[in-house]
């Protein structure tokens, strides 16, 4: 029987996709365009970041990760839409946390990665508008974090549960793209192949820990999103790039075995009696279409799957443009109903943040 021309097509293109490691670009831009009323990702970016600069703080009288990573992608998403009155509505709510400001009693104390990762909003500040007092403020959290580092040079605040791998390779990672330095990239990616080591699974998911043997769905998206960050910024001949990468992929094929026909992953990724979580969702769908975008994925394969996710998310923000069904905040433990027991969440920062990161990773 005769195939249909557009099939041969298709599949000469995941050929050469797969034999080169480059992106069919026509493909992606199809994926990745022509998006439902109300779901670009310039909409739904400049809806999540403005709200973000009018919400109040969350969780802890100091200033959370959550907020910190939120931070983040607004200024992100303010950067790729060259939206400097965004930008400096961003600026105006971090200085009075810079150190004798109004509000610096909010400042994170602890040597413990979900306060360190503060050290990230000035250091994105640094790199877009080139300030010094910035960078000197983001390079001393990156710093400290390596103050007093382990006997096989990691950084003092390992852990070892999967959630370090986004909070503490971005402030390492920021470190490095607001100064060159080497040494910052180094640490990252020696880190992230030790946590690769003590946590993936051969299915490709994460424990939570490596005494909790559960693949919760924020715990992993944090490990996703963190390696595809991190894959942006290695070069090709870094030691540790291709460990990294084959993490990755294996990740992403394991996710792909686990989507939900609703384009959503479940708050534990293999129960299905487990709800559908927008966290998780959002920080699979930053580095799924981080890597289609990038050629570190089949186009054709992965780049559906993406679409369909950021679909699905989009479609838990509400008329507030606040984001549904997020985890509350999960400490690790050894019990199957502490995990499926977990209650949702509107609009915690949890959720605002990955979102705002999707958005950026369809705009670059």
């Amino acid at each position: 029987m005769k195939q249909p021309r557009l099939f041969c097509a298709a599949l000469v293109l995941a050929a050469l996709t797969l034999a080169t490691g480059l992106p069919a670009l026509a493909q992606t831009d199809d994926y990745f365009s022509n998006w439902p009323q109300g779901d670009s990702p310039q909409e739904v970016g400049k809806r999540l970041a403005e709200h973000f600069v009018t919400s109040p703080h969350q969780y802890t009288a100091t200033i959370h990760y959550s907020e910190a990573v939120s931070w983040y992608g607004a200024l992100t998403f303010a950067q790729l839409t060259h939206d400097d009155a965004l930008r400096t509505e961003l600026i105006h709510r971090f200085e009075p946390l810079m150190p004798g400001g109004a509000e610096a009693s909010r400042r994170p104390i602890r040597h413990h990665v979900d306060d360190s990762i503060f050290g990230i909003v000035p250091l994105e500040i640094a790199i877009q508008t080139k300030d010094p007092k910035f960078l000197t403020e983001g390079k001393y959290w990156a710093d400290r974090q390596w103050e007093n580092p382990q006997p096989d040079g990691l950084s003092g605040e390992t852990r070892f549960w999967v959630d370090d791998m986004y909070m503490l390779a971005m402030l390492q990672l920021e470190a490095y793209r607001a100064t060159g330095d080497r040494k910052y990239l180094d640490r990252d990616a020696n880190e992230m192949v030790a946590y690769l080591d003590k946590l993936q699974q051969p299915n490709g998911l994460f424990f939570h820990a490596p005494d909790v043997p559960f693949y919760w769905g924020r715990g992993d998206g944090w490990f996703a999103a963190g390696m595809a960050e991190m894959l942006r910024d290695l070069p090709a001949d870094h030691p540790q790039r291709a460990r990294i990468l084959r993490g990755y992929r294996l990740m992403m094929a394991a996710l792909l075995r686990y989507q939900g026909k609703d384009g959503m992953w479940r708050q534990l990724i293999d129960h299905d009696d487990a709800w559908p979580e927008s966290s998780s969702s959002a920080m699979f769908t930053f580095a799924m279409i981080t890597g289609v975008k990038n050629g570190w994925l089949d186009p054709i394969t992965y780049g559906p799957a993406a679409r369909r996710a950021w679909i699905a998310v989009v479609g838990y923000i509400d008329q507030n443009s606040d984001v549904t069904s997020v985890c509350e905040g999960t400490g690790k433990k050894n019990d199957l109903e502490y995990y499926l027991a977990r209650r949702r969440r509107t609009g915690d920062f949890h959720g605002q943040a990955p979102v705002l990161w999707a958005a950026s990773a369809l705009l670059r």
